[in-house]
């Protein structure tokens, strides 16, 4: 029996706090799937099983937090590896299953049906996290991809049909043991979209998901769509310290009288004893003090060094600005693309300023993950990577980097995202800041900054004119490189933007 650990994040993680599940006890999970949301320091986080096999148990409830490494949950590699139940006087039949391995895997089918996806099917990850968020058991659909591959499509609509049905479906007489697991069933049907922080912020302040119109990517339900949902009243009392909740009163009782709070379960985030951000001030704070405590930590034991550079934009901007003119609105070129491919290439061909420092050691990557810095909407930043990304065509960057914000910003990145950048680039130019120097985030050995882009004069071959240019910056560990490797990358960066139709 094997157990899937509480991951590593980050260099910085050392805890974490599980929020949601997004499996459940006897379900089928492949290597790669989605198996629940962590809540670390900085960002709400999908972590991936390394295992195949069914989940007979969970060691960690909704909303604990344990160390890095600490065991969250069982997974057996077959139902019948799992444990058998405890012996009890009388006669056991020797058929008799444990309560865990009684209940099928969730791409097992009852007998008689035909299994058209079953345990076989190729589903990616992506597909089966959408098919367990909108309750559709994969193992149902017939894949209309290649080879049979079950798609977003094919899940969108079983939903749909799901839905549809659910209403007209006639009650049917079934035998009694088979009818307590009926509820379940349609309960997973009409799962709301939604994701991690909304429902728990909408658990925190009483709101029903069902009832919510989602504005988010197929009507998703996000945080600001369960904020608009929650009445003026309703937002004071979740300012309120925990004494103060009470029950809301009756509408027709007069403001004057006063009336007991009714009982209700205590949530686990508001368990006593439990740490808990109990506003958007709170969890900016943690993540303020994480950051914190990892640039000190990088400041301390990286030697950093720093150059700067001013990039010649003009051809880069030029070829953007004609490119972008035969291509429609919604995927066109940012400047931003051209600067993070030419950062990538240059980190590929100048391998000191790619890799990681650690045990005393460099050890330089084979690709080159940029990690992308993202502004928070309540503070702090991340820095997720692009995998791969001087192998990436701009247009590919382009619909990865939309992705990969999107993404920082709802607090849906994956454990890799965080985990495997070799080289960070920070840009405040959107915020018309001309230069920044960044602190390099470790085990990694460089980072780079690039300001506003800026029209200003500029001299070249004798004459004088006014061209786009930017201020590119880097920080670098002198442990593993010096001014001159520095200097090259920079120049090299440079380079690659006066061919951006290369690039």
């Amino acid at each position: 029996m094997a157990e899937l650990r509480m991951p590593s994040l980050g260099a910085d993680m050392e805890h974490g706090k599980v929020v949601e599940w997004l499996v459940k006890p006897g379900d089928y999970i492949h290597k790669g799937d989605l198996v629940a949301a962590v809540d670390t320091d900085k960002t709400v986080m999908d972590i991936e099983s390394f295992q195949e096999g069914v989940v007979a148990e969970f060691l960690v409830d909704i909303g604990d937090t344990v160390d890095v490494g600490t065991p969250i949950a069982r997974i057996t590699a077959t139902p019948a590896e799992l444990p058998p139940p405890p012996l009890t006087s009388g006669t056991i039949s020797p058929n008799a299953r444990s309560p865990l391995t009684a209940k099928e895997p969730t791409p097992a089918h009852p007998r008689g049906e035909a299994a058209p996806a079953g345990h076989g099917a190729k589903v990616p990850p992506p597909v089966r996290h959408l098919a367990h968020t909108l309750g559709v058991d994969v193992g149902r659909i017939s894949g209309t991809g290649t080879d049979g591959e079950v798609t977003r499509a094919d899940v969108e609509r079983a939903a749909a049909a799901s839905v549809t049905k659910a209403p007209d479906a006639p009650p049917v007489a079934a035998d009694a043991p088979a009818a307590p697991a009926a509820a379940p069933a349609a309960a997973e049907t009409h799962r709301v979209r939604s994701s991690p922080l909304a429902r728990r912020l909408a658990a925190e302040l009483g709101v029903e998901l069902q009832a919510i119109t989602g504005t988010g990517p197929g009507g998703a339900v996000t945080e600001e769509d369960v904020l608009a949902a929650v009445p003026p009243r309703g937002r004071a009392a979740k300012e309120r310290p925990p004494e103060e909740h009470g029950a809301e009163k009756p509408a027709e009782a007069p403001p004057s009288e006063t009336q007991q709070p009714e009982a209700r379960p205590v949530p686990l985030a508001e368990a006593p004893g439990r740490k808990q951000p109990t506003a958007d001030g709170g969890k900016a704070e943690s993540l303020r003090q994480a950051i914190g405590a990892l640039m000190s930590r990088s400041k301390k034991e990286i030697p950093h060094y720093y150059l700067s550079t001013t990039l010649d934009l003009a051809a880069a901007m030029a070829w953007m600005q004609a490119a972008n003119q035969q291509r429609p609105v919604s995927s066109r070129l940012v400047p931003s693309a051209l600067l993070l491919k030419a950062t990538a290439v240059a980190a590929k061909e100048v391998p000191d300023m790619n890799g990681f420092f650690t045990k005393g050691t460099f050890q330089p990557s084979s690709s080159v993950h940029l990690g992308v810095a993202v502004a928070l909407r309540h503070g702090g930043l991340v820095a997720p990577a692009l995998h791969d990304a001087d192998t990436l065509t701009l247009e590919e960057l382009m619909v990865q980097l939309r992705d990969l914000v999107g993404r920082a910003r709802a607090g849906r990145l994956q454990r890799s995202e965080m985990a495997d950048p070799t080289i960070t680039v920070t840009n405040l130019g959107d915020l018309g800041v001309e230069s920044v120097y960044g602190v390099i985030y470790p085990p990694q050995v460089a980072m780079v900054g690039f300001g506003k882009i800026l029209e200003q004069p500029w001299a070249h071959n004798g004459m004088l004119g006014i061209r786009h240019a930017a201020i590119a910056t880097l920080s670098a560990d002198h442990r593993v490189s010096d001014g001159l490797r520095g200097g090259r990358f920079l120049a090299r960066i440079d380079e690659l933007l006066q061919a951006p139709e290369k690039l």
